[in-house]
């Protein structure tokens, strides 16, 4: 949980367990690790744009990893 507290407000890419990949800024975190993103997209495998979804709550039962090192660089190309 701790590192997940540190990347608040930076770029992360989430992963859930239906293989869906959403890349945004965290807005908070839990203790049940349900996740507020904002300007949160929706990637493909290659990274492209699937979606635009703005803020998002996602339920940490569906989560199955968050990368914290995702980076902004990656972003900006979405957007």
């Amino acid at each position: 949980m701790k590192i997940l507290r540190i990347a608040l407000s930076k770029t992360v890419m989430v992963k859930l367990k239906d293989g869906t990949e959403l890349v945004g800024l965290m807005d908070s975190v839990d203790s049940t690790m349900n996740v507020v993103l904002r300007e949160a997209v929706q990637i493909d495998e290659n990274e492209r744009l699937v979606a635009k979804y703005g803020k998002i709550l996602i339920r940490g039962s569906q989560i199955l990893y968050i990368a914290t090192n995702y980076g902004e660089t990656k972003v900006l190309n979405l957007r």
